[in-house]
């Protein structure tokens, strides 16, 4: 790895800035030192991170929370970080990519940009630099958001990835989430287990998984009662307008 230039000067009382969305950023890096220091460097902008240091921790931590940019190492332990990238833009969930890498050549970074990259910077680099990409990044995204979306009492905010009943916040996995946002689009129209399996999940997943009951079954405690998503026998699942409480299905 080569290292990274950053200098950071804290005088006084430092009061970092606001950021735009309260950014939160997934760091893919296999250097814990660089790592940890991207983190904190980016704390002090007042942009949340998260850190894995190998393929397996970021999917799993992809799986799991909501994240507005990922920041990546291309050079990683597997999965590589060109093979996240490529699952990120399978999944459709729109994240931006930022490529961070000692991979600098004009190769490298045609490469990374087909794989799905939105930006690309190398390494050695500068914190303010990065700083000033992710906003770029998060500014964009924010001008590309999709709208809100409200059915019987439900408010989900795709953007935001937040999901409100009746006013009240329900915290949500990152799969929870995917399903329900596929229900809410549907506007009461019958979905089915397998669509939900294709477009929640990759097209890599195992037809036969009960993974779609299971998180229904989830979602709709998390959800509370009465409960929302209504099971058609034999066909989907779909958002009930006028649910009747009790009323789960299968």
């Amino acid at each position: 790895m080569l290292p990274v230039r950053m200098r950071i000067s804290i005088r006084g009382r430092y009061a970092p800035p606001r950021s735009l969305n309260g950014m939160r950023v997934l760091i893919v890096e296999d250097e814990p030192y660089l790592a940890e220091a991207i983190r904190d460097g980016l704390r002090l902008e007042a942009i949340a991170a998260d850190i894995a240091g190998d393929g397996g921790t970021a999917l799993g931590l992809l799986s799991i929370n909501a994240y507005d940019i990922a920041v990546l190492d291309r050079d990683i332990p597997g999965p590589s970080g060109d093979e996240i990238a490529k699952r990120i833009v399978a999944s459709g969930s729109g994240m931006p990519i930022l490529m961070l890498t000692a991979a600098d050549r004009l190769d490298d970074k045609t490469t990374g940009f087909e794989l799905g990259a939105d930006d690309y910077l190398t390494k050695p680099f500068e914190l303010r630099e990065l700083v000033l990409r992710l906003r770029a990044l998060d500014r964009r995204r924010a001008h590309n958001r999709p709208p809100v979306r409200e059915i019987a009492g439900l408010r989900l905010d795709p953007f935001r990835r937040e999901v409100y009943r009746d006013g009240r916040y329900v915290a949500l996995t990152r799969k929870q989430f995917a399903v329900l946002d596929v229900l809410v689009a549907a506007e009461g129209g019958v979905i089915s287990a397998e669509e939900l399996l294709e477009r929640a999940w990759d097209e890599n997943a195992d037809p036969f998984t009960n993974a779609v009951r299971i998180t229904v079954s989830a979602l709709r405690k998390r959800l509370g009662e009465p409960w929302i998503i209504a099971t058609v026998p034999g066909v989907g699942y779909r958002i009930d307008t006028q649910p009747a409480a009790g009323d789960e299905g299968d």
